[in-house]
């Protein structure tokens, strides 16, 4: 257990940060979840939009440095390599 005042206080922001940082990770696997469910289903134009919403929430994650920058971007062109796949 954290002996100082500083450390007691530092325990207790990592304990909210973790939670924050744990609904932002749900919220980027929930949109890239989307995608490849739209994917699966077939629709061309349903998958692209939903893409799209998809992208501003990794963009906005990686922004928060939840995930790298290089991970944003990988996820991203993987999506949308997945829809122009699609026949």
């Amino acid at each position: 257990m954290a002996n100082s005042a500083q450390a007691r206080k530092r325990a207790r922001q990592a304990v909210k940060a973790r939670a924050s940082n744990a609904s932002l990770r749900s919220r980027l696997r929930t949109a890239i979840k989307a995608v490849r469910k739209a994917v699966a289903d077939g629709d061309k134009t349903a998958a692209n939009d939903v893409l799209r919403a998809s992208t501003s929430v990794i963009d906005s994650i990686a922004d928060k440095k939840i995930i790298h920058k290089n991970k944003a971007a990988r996820h991203k062109s993987r999506l949308s390599a997945a829809i122009k796949a699609m026949a």
